[in-house]
């Protein structure tokens, strides 16, 4: 699923291990429902996949969600925008860049976001104390050319135009609000204690309050995944789940870090997936095909009645 149309690069886009995850959801789903959406990689995997066509995304971060109605809704619109503005940054490319930004927080502007978000740092969002957006420009490029974003843009509204409903609320009201066939996928910020943020994202979330939410979900018996904690080598970074809460962790082989790899490392990164007890049930003594390690030998993974977890058996 690497040639999924996404409109921007977006730091913990789960698009590359699209396929990965999706090998966990039912075939057939009545709604996909994403409470941390981001840019929604997971609901365009899930449309293009075809397994559902009907979509919840959630962000509490409201210009993201802003910019996500807009690119799905009325792609044209903002595809023009990015155009007139990525053309008037020519003269002073980084002058231009930091007075959009600056325009963006005073206005939280979608439009204007969406620039910032294509001509940043490694596509890399970053908040400061305040809630301002504070990333710099990547001053060895201009951003994404208007012809490829245009592309780019249509082919995620040729998805999920007209399949959606956007909203930007705390993740626990979506939760409290999802129907019983409802398919949650979850992708939070990880965040150990309150008050201790992550400036990747504008707003983290507690982890007792988390745990909390995923145990209504349980007595509910609603099906979901969540993508969470993970580790860099034998870094681990996120607070694991509890096993109280019964759900099976997968750790999804990611690949070599490039990061370490230049400082002469040889360094793996691994994502965790948890399913939660309803979606390990329905999965039982079902055999997932065509799933693989990224940079591994293919595996087929097989859930294990017996042990009530995952085995990888070679093919």
């Amino acid at each position: 699923m690497a040639n999924l149309p996404h409109f921007i690069q977006y730091q913990g886009s789960k698009r590359n291990l699209a396929k990965h995850i999706l090998q966990f959801f039912p075939k057939n789903l009545n709604r996909l429902v994403e409470p941390f959406a981001g840019t929604a990689a997971i609901s365009v995997a899930t449309s293009a996949s075809q397994i559902t066509h009907s979509f919840w995304l959630n962000d509490l971060n409201k210009p993201l969600i802003e910019l996500l109605e807009l690119s799905i809704e009325r792609p044209d619109e903002i595809a023009n925008f990015y155009l007139e503005l990525w053309n008037e940054q020519h003269t002073n490319s980084v002058a231009h860049y930091f007075e959009v930004r600056s325009k963006f927080n005073e206005t939280n502007d979608p439009k204007l976001f969406l620039y910032l978000l294509a001509r940043c740092v490694k596509g890399s969002v970053r908040y400061n104390s305040e809630g301002l957006f504070n990333q710099s420009p990547d001053k060895r490029r201009k951003g994404t050319r208007p012809e490829t974003m245009r592309k780019n843009i249509a082919g995620v509204s040729s998805l999920l135009k007209g399949r959606c409903k956007f909203t930007s609320l705390d993740y626990r009201e979506v939760l409290e609000q999802v129907q019983e066939d409802d398919f949650i996928y979850m992708d939070p910020p990880y965040q150990g204690v309150c008050g201790n943020r992550d400036s990747r994202y504008l707003s983290g979330i507690n982890f007792d309050d988390f745990v909390l939410a995923l145990e209504q979900l349980n007595r509910k018996g609603a099906t979901f995944a969540i993508s969470y904690d993970g580790k860099l080598g034998d870094k681990a970074f996120g607070k694991i789940l509890p096993k109280s809460l019964n759900l099976e962790r997968i750790e999804i082989e990611v690949g070599r870090s490039s990061q370490s790899t230049l400082l002469g490392k040889e360094e793996t990164t691994i994502e965790s997936l948890y399913l939660s007890p309803s979606l390990s049930k329905s999965l039982m003594n079902t055999k997932i095909i065509d799933f693989s390690y990224v940079g591994k030998k293919p595996k087929q993974l097989t859930l294990l009645e017996k042990h009530g977890e995952f085995a990888a058996a070679t093919r």
